[in-house]
Formats: C-alpha cells, structure tokens, sequence
C-alpha cells in the first residue's frame, strides 16, 4: 500500500509537471495567433493602438488556456507517461505487482483536479477578462452598436407582468436610444416604446403607447403613455411604471457570448432569461459543458496512459503523437458538431454537452481494458 502510495504520487507530479508545461506552450501558441489576427484587424484603425491591441490579446489569455486545457492534458499525459515508460519506471513498477490502475490513480486526480479548478475558479476570472476584452473590442477594432447591431436596430423584450394577472406577461418593443453608440450601462432608453400586457392565456389585456420608455432600478418607466384597454378607449397621456427584474447590464448580457458569464451566475442567469422570454439554450449548453469538463480530464488523462502504453511496448514516438493528436482531434470535432446540434434544438442540451466528456471516457476505458493484462 506505501509502495502503491508512494508510486503514485510521484506519477501525479510528473503528469502535472509535464500538463502545466504543455499548457503553457499551446496558451503561448494559441495567444501568438491571436495576437497577430488583433494587429491585421487594428492596422486600418487608427485609434488601436499597439498597447490597446495588446491590453485585448492579454485579457483573452485565461478564457484561452481553458479551450486548449483538454489538449494539454491529453498530450502532457502522453509525454509524461512515454518518459516514464523509456526509463523502465512503469516496467519495474508492473513487475512489482503495481497493476496500470493503482499507479493511474494520482494522475486521474490530478487531472480531476485540473478540470474542477478550471470550472470553479478559473471561469469567474476568465469571464470577467474576456468580458472586458469583447468591450474593447468592440469599441476600438468592430465599432458596433451593442445590442442595436445584435437586434437589428429594434430591441423585443418579454417579462412578467402581475398587475393585471397573476401570471401575465408584458412585451416591450422599442428602439434602443442613440442607435450605431454603446448601450449605457446606467440605463437603458427605448424610443417609440410599445407594451402588450397579455394574460397566462396570451389574450391581450391592455396595450401601451409611449414616446419612450426608460429602464431604471426595478422598473420601466414610460412618461405620457397613453393605454388602450379591451375597449380599445385610449386614455389620457399619463405615467406608467411596469415592475421588473431585468437590468441594463442583463439586457446586453442575454445577447453576448455565454463564455463572457461566470459559471457561478450562469444558473440564476439562465433562470432569469427563460423568465424574461429568452433562449437561453446556448446558455444551459455552456453551463453544462463547464460542468463535464472534468469528467472530460479525466477522459482525456485515461486515453493519454492508454496510447503512452500502447506505443511504450511497439515503439514509435511519432506514431504514439500522432495517434493521440488525432484522439484529441476527433473529440473536439465531436464537441463543436454535438454543440451546434444543442444550440439548435436538434440534440437535448445535457445530451449534446455530456456525449463527448462520455464517449472519451469510456474510449479510454476500453483502451486500458484492452492493454491492461496485469
């Protein structure tokens, strides 16, 4: 059992050696590309300049190191357990009695580990900078129009409404003030503001006509709003004010990339949303990949021992890389196709976001289960 014990840690810290390693050089890689893209995209701007650009690069360096962390593992584990194998460490190890799953043990920790820090702690941050990133972004390299150029010009919002039913609800419609500028994170403005209070059923209850309607803290606010009832009797220009949960911030935040959310916030986030009438299916797609992502670590730490054992008793460096790109290769493809079948209804979201962590789970496993005979 010491023996076993003692073994397995020393794996573990060369697995984690070897794994920071690699991230580190495919992050540096990966951020190198970017890096370059954001000059080629600047070079017709004046106003980018070259610390601005690099502000940008610098501030998508941790959303960055989580898209290539399964790589990292895979092909850390690959090296790590191919060195241990050309020093004769493993063959001593079996030789001893060591079965591949006790000294596989730590290495599957560890790489659990890596896949719940990534998921914890390493997203609040990574949002936070890719968010500020996108901003500027946007501000200095797209020049876009906020949630303007996103909605076509014209912003429709749903909420709940319980003054005229219990569980009514209220669509808002109305053009986003100053269009072609950046929303104001302060408060939202919407010109020619229209409001259908609708019942549970969606009958019409009453209908609202405004010059604009300004969204401050816990409510909409419509000044000379004129309200036509089942009637269909205008009444005169008076002041509504509509109770609401929504907020600037979350406004723009329900038509921005889900990556740019914590994973903390996601689930009150994605409550809000579907309450307020968004989709928020790429939302619960993002949410439930963060939470396969250490399940997919260990998959991939699994099938690194497998293809470094394998190779270790036929040889071939290249052919063992080779072999394990490809496995690396192959689940990314199967993560972005079940992705796109997610976010557009045709797969069930757990479905879409659980199959490829799953199906490298259980690969690795029946490579081990293959090549273990111990």
């Amino acid at each position: 059992m010491i023996l076993a014990f003692t073994l397995g840690s020393y794996v573990a810290r060369r697995f984690a050696g070897m794994v920071l390693l690699l991230l580190a050089a495919l992050t540096g890689l990966v951020a190198l590309f970017d890096f370059i893209e954001l000059l080629r995209r600047a070079a017709t701007r004046p106003e980018a300049t070259f610390p601005i650009v690099a502000t940008i690069a610098g501030l998508r360096l941790p959303f960055m190191a989580l898209q290539v962390l399964p790589f990292a593992i895979l092909l850390g584990g690959i090296v790590a357990f191919w060195r241990l194998s050309r020093s004769s460490e493993l063959v001593v190890a079996r030789a001893a009695g060591i079965s591949a799953w006790g000294f596989l043990t730590g290495p599957v920790l560890v790489a659990l580990g890596f896949g719940v820090i990534a998921t914890a702690a390493i997203t609040p941050l990574s949002s936070a900078m890719l968010s500020r990133a996108e901003r500027l972004d946007s501000i200095y390299l797209r020049n876009t129009g906020g949630i303007t150029a996103l909605a076509g010009g014209k912003l429709w919002l749903r909420q709940a409404d319980r003054d005229l039913d219990p569980q009514g609800v209220a669509i808002l419609a109305g053009r986003p003030a100053e269009p072609g500028r950046r929303l104001e994170r302060a408060v939202l403005r919407l010109e020619e503001a229209s409001v259908w209070r609708l019942s549970a059923a969606d009958r019409p209850l009453a209908r609202v006509e405004a010059p604009a309607a300004v969204l401050q803290s816990g409510r909409w606010v419509l000044e000379n709003a004129v309200s036509f009832g089942a009637d269909r009797q205008a009444s005169p220009p008076h002041r509504i004010e509509l109770p609401t949960e929504l907020t600037p911030d979350r406004v723009e935040d329900s038509f921005a990339s889900p990556d740019t959310l914590s994973f903390w916030v996601l689930p009150d986030f994605i409550e809000l949303l579907e309450h307020s009438g968004f989709s928020a299916v790429r939302h619960r797609l993002h949410y439930q990949s963060l939470l396969s992502l250490p399940v997919l670590a260990v998959a991939m730490a699994l099938l690194a021992a497998g293809f470094s054992m394998r190779q270790a008793r036929r040889g071939g460096v290249a052919q063992m890389l080779g072999l394990g790109v490809a496995a690396g290769f192959a689940l990314f493809v199967l993560d972005r196709v079940a992705g796109e079948f997610g976010e557009t209804g045709t797969l069930p979201v757990l479905l879409a976001a659980w199959a490829p962590a799953v199906a490298g789970l259980l690969l690795a496993l029946s490579l081990l289960l293959h090549l273990e005979d111990g």
